[in-house]
């Protein structure tokens, strides 16, 4: 069994402390977070809401994040359980996103490592990500090929080809069954979504809000592998 520094598991530590006790005096809208052991402080569960006026509105998505015992210098790993039809989520649920990956100089990855990984990241920022990555996928070299492709036609037909909401829809009408079982309640509205336990830090917006399915002023463009970045609309030339 490797041997782990004391430090950095010490230092890991208080880091996940703080933030889950953040997290659950504050919590970001659209999300529940806790542990899957009380006792394992490094493997979180979240349940994902989706947002209302979205795709994914009404949906109960469960997924997990994995620290490493470095953490915060090194990224967590981010794991849908619930089935996913995405082009940035691969078949076994892995998110595709530049902030979760490590900050080395890679150059044939497209990424600059200023939107990968750093120590001023935290779930909070992870979380915004992926809301922004369901709504806003980045389709230059996807980890659903299949999914990239259904999105660029819906994308480009203005929303007439349907194939790729409709499967959405059809997931997201599935995951209430476990939303019954776990006896939650999932809003449906924008009020319900933006409930919070105290009121937001004054520089703290409601920019996960994606009220529009399709923004005919998107720019298309980019290099990158499957993931998607903050900076990038996600758009690609057909």
């Amino acid at each position: 069994m490797a041997q782990h520094d004391p430090s950095h598991v010490a230092s890991s530590q208080k880091a996940l402390m703080l933030e889950m006790k953040s997290l659950q005096e504050e919590p970001v809208e659209g999300f529940k977070i806790t542990l899957v052991d009380e006792a394992d402080l490094y493997n979180w569960e979240v349940a994902i809401f989706g947002p209302p006026n979205t795709h994914y509105e009404g949906g109960y998505f469960k997924a997990r994040i994995k620290f490493p015992i470095d953490y915060p210098y090194s990224p967590p790993a981010f794991r849908f359980l619930t089935k996913m039809w995405h082009p940035n989520i691969y078949e076994n649920g892995d998110v595709c996103i530049s902030i979760l990956h490590p900050p080395v100089d890679d150059p044939q990855s497209g990424e600059l490592p200023s939107e990968r990984w750093n120590p001023t990241q935290n779930v909070r920022t992870i979380l915004l990500s992926v809301i922004s990555l369901l709504n806003e996928p980045n389709t230059f070299s996807p980890a659903n090929v299949d999914a990239s492709v259904m999105y660029r036609k819906w994308r480009d037909s203005k929303g007439k080809d349907r194939e790729y909401v409709e499967i959405i829809r059809k997931q997201v009408l599935a995951t209430k069954a476990e939303a019954e079982r776990d006896g939650v309640k999932v809003p449906t509205t924008l009020a319900e979504y933006c409930v919070r336990t105290r009121a937001p830090a004054p520089d703290e917006g409601s920019d996960l809000f994606y009220d529009y399915y399709y923004d005919e002023n998107d720019v298309e463009g980019g290099d990158g592998d499957c993931c998607y970045d903050e900076d990038d609309s996600g758009n690609d030339e057909s």
